[in-house]
């Protein structure tokens, strides 16, 4: 089952959903179990009566002698939640079972771990999903949406979103479509799980890194020879990572293992990380001058300097709002722009010659609304990041791509840039400038609660 503290487990669907800590903590409850069954022996029957005794993760780590801390001494303290019933158990058990698993048969370690990740999916409401997925529950291929994650006081499900991944699908077979090495593996189809497997040798990560900055990979550093071995594969990671952490993302939850493993919610979420800072890093004085029309005074410069590229974005899109004669403010790219109102204004004053009929303000369905927006978009020359239903559903992280993807193609604002006096402000010490970045990246990829933009404005109140 495993050699030097690692649990080896053959099902793919296990080595997505566990950590090797989860692995150890369960692999240590399944062999208490069966040396305290009556006959010695774990059948598949026994299985509810045993996990119902098991109860939680807390209860778990308290039984392992674990301290516990917070709220979940406070859980270990009160009444347990209600088990499954039955006729519950009834539907795991027939779910899980095998054709040549029977009930008086012996559990081995997999399968205890497939009911156990099952009855955790029940309790945590988890039922309907099953249900939309045609009732294939843990069985289900790679192309799951969802991923267990269970630690010593907690259970969580993570949950894939297909609109997420097909959005940086398309990303990376935009980009990355004419790299020597990955050409002959794209385009990625994102309605299957080749993104995650396509990730497994580091080599697609490391690439995605060089786009967002370019030039902080030596290329001749990745191994990218067609088969590579684990050493090899794990550099490649360790490259990944440490790269990743250079240019700001946060990577304090990831390591190579689960890279190596291809764990869907780690991979989309350095992924997204990653592609967020390519698509922002225009949105900033240095580098687009001319964002200086967003202010009036030498106060209103300096707090500019301070926002981050997300709020300077929201500025910006305020501005061309006003503009347009719009009389909200913005300022989320989730519930405030569902409606598709601010969009339709924004594209609107960008490139009026690209509207068409109906107009999008003419139309009161949302979604129809939501399609002209991106139709607009299309015209403009603007490559898609989210369908009409992101936008209705407010998918946070797709709409701020979107709108960055608008200031990369067409800004608005004037090209002659306003000669102001306080402009003079902003340092052009290239020498600072590096090692401004350099700390600022550092502080914010270990995962403090506040994100710093510019070092010398943000760590002034201490």
């Amino acid at each position: 089952m495993g050699f030097d503290g690692l649990v080896v487990v053959s099902d793919p669907y296990l080595q997505r959903r566990f950590t090797q800590a989860d692995l150890r903590a369960l692999q240590a409850q399944y062999a208490g179990l069966r040396d305290t069954a009556p006959t010695g022996r774990l059948r598949l029957r026994d299985l509810p009566a045993a996990l119902t005794c098991l109860g939680s993760p807390t209860a778990m780590a308290a039984g392992k002698g674990e301290p516990l801390r917070g709220d979940a001494g406070k859980e270990n303290s009160s009444p347990p939640k209600p088990a499954l019933t039955d006729k519950e158990w009834s539907s795991v058990l027939t779910a899980i079972s095998r054709a040549d698993e029977k009930p008086q048969l012996d559990v081995n370690f997999e399968l205890f771990l497939r009911v156990y990740a099952e009855m955790q999916l029940r309790l945590k409401g988890g039922k309907k999903a099953r249900e939309r997925d045609g009732g294939q529950g843990i069985k289900r291929s790679s192309s799951s949406s969802a991923a267990f994650l269970t630690a010593s006081t907690t259970t969580l499900l993570h949950t894939i979103s297909e609109s997420e991944k097909a959005s940086y699908v398309g990303h990376i077979n935009a980009y990355l479509a004419e790299d020597p090495f990955l050409k002959n593996a794209l385009p990625v189809d994102p309605a299957t799980d080749q993104l995650f497997h396509l990730t497994k040798d580091g080599v697609l990560l490391c690439k995605l890194i060089n786009l967002a900055v370019p030039g902080t990979i030596d290329e001749r550093a990745i191994n990218t020879k067609r088969l590579l071995n684990l050493w090899e594969k794990n550099e490649n990671h360790t490259l990944c990572l440490n790269s990743a952490k250079a240019i700001g993302c946060t990577v304090v939850n990831i390591g190579t293992q689960d890279l190596a493993e291809g764990r869907p919610h780690l991979i989309l979420g350095l992924i997204s990380q990653i592609i967020k800072i390519q698509l922002l890093a225009d949105v900033n004085l240095k580098s687009t001058p001319q964002l200086v029309e967003l202010v009036q005074d030498s106060q209103e410069m300096e707090e500019l300097m301070s926002l981050s590229p997300e709020k300077i974005l929201l500025r910006w899109m305020n501005f061309q709002l006003k503009k347009g004669g719009f009389q909200r403010t913005v300022t989320n790219f989730s519930s405030d722009i569902k409606d598709s109102e601010a969009y339709a204004c924004l594209l609107n004053v960008l490139a009026p010659e690209c509207s068409a009929k109906p107009s999008p303000m003419s139309v009161k369905d949302l979604l129809h609304r939501a399609r002209l927006v991106l139709e607009h978009a299309d015209r403009m020359g603007c490559k898609r990041y989210l369908a009409p239903k992101d936008i209705v559903d407010g998918l946070q992280n797709l709409n701020l791509a979107f709108v960055a993807h608008i200031f990369q193609k067409r800004n608005g604002l004037s090209k002659q840039m306003k000669q102001v006096s306080f402009v003079d402000g902003v340092s052009d010490d290239a020498q600072v400038s590096r090692e401004e970045r350099s700390f600022r990246l550092w502080i914010n990829s270990l995962g403090i609660s506040t994100y710093i933009n510019n070092v010398f404005e943000d760590l002034r109140n201490g």
